[in-house]
């Protein structure tokens, strides 16, 4: 079986970078893949795109030994065994609260004896070998994300689940949770203080702790502190950057006008 390049690292301590991605186009998810990142995360919760276009989207990444992974919409078994059916090395399953919903996430992740998970890995033969049921249990990775008042609450009883690769914090909604304006980047002392004691318990547990980021300056700062799954940005995030970069430098050097009607 073709080996989970980010897990390993994980398991042997390593961080690695990432990231997300929210346009529904293979062309971009290829662009992104040879961009050279250790991992990919298809997002379907939250954006435009569905099962077919995150099929899609795995193919552009096997271009590459960019490791794919999905975050699902919710912690449901028929979504997850699907897209571990069609090539995901790693299920992103949000809003994870308690021990039973971590057990939930595993058992839909994990051929038994470890878990429940239904035979029919589809296309995930072709992209990871002739062998993949007989491996796929110790190269898929499973991640919770903690992000609610709840699931910090449950913090240890969630990370102590047999399966759980990484726990992997949603700042926005972890904002929610404090009381908090819903930042991705937080600045928040209290904020950045929880996020660091997440990062103790999962390393108390023995599981990856993971960081969503949208800029490098936070990216660096999780890197520093230990974090080892972490985000460096999204696909339409990075555009949206350059592109408005760019387009302000040219105006500003030429002193080009916009014709577009003030808002």
């Amino acid at each position: 079986m073709r080996p989970n390049t980010t897990l390993r690292a994980w398991r042997a301590g390593e961080s690695t970078i990432g990231a997300w991605l929210s346009i529904p186009s293979a062309h971009a998810t290829e662009s992104m893949a040879h961009a050279g990142f250790d991992w990919l995360c298809v997002d379907m919760q939250h954006g435009i795109i569905d099962y077919a276009d995150a099929v899609d989207m795995m193919r552009a990444i096997s271009t590459t030994d960019t490791i794919p992974f999905v975050r699902v919409p919710w912690n449901d078994p028929s979504i997850i065994g699907k897209v571990l059916d069609a090539g995901a090395y790693g299920v992103v399953v949000p809003l994870i609260n308690n021990r039973a919903e971590a057990e939930r996430a595993v058992w839909a992740a994990k051929y038994p004896p470890a878990g429940g998970r239904s035979s029919g890995p589809a296309r995930a033969t072709l992209y990871a070998g002739a062998d993949y049921q007989d491996h796929a249990n110790d190269e898929t990775a499973l991640i919770v994300m903690i992000e609610t008042k709840e699931g910090i609450d449950n913090l240890d009883e969630i990370l102590s689940v047999p399966g759980v690769d990484c726990a992997y914090v949603g700042p926005s909604d972890l904002a929610y949770a404090l009381g908090l304006k819903p930042t991705g980047d937080n600045r928040d002392e209290g904020h950045q203080r929880v996020c660091m004691e997440i990062m103790e318990a999962c390393k108390r547990h023995g599981v990856a702790p993971g960081m969503h980021t949208s800029s490098l300056e936070f990216t660096n700062k999780w890197l520093k502190a230990g974090f080892q799954m972490v985000t460096l940005g999204s696909d339409a995030g990075f555009m949206r950057a350059k592109a408005g970069a760019d387009l302000a430098a040219a105006r500003g050097e030429t002193g080009t006008p916009t014709t577009l009607p003030e808002a």
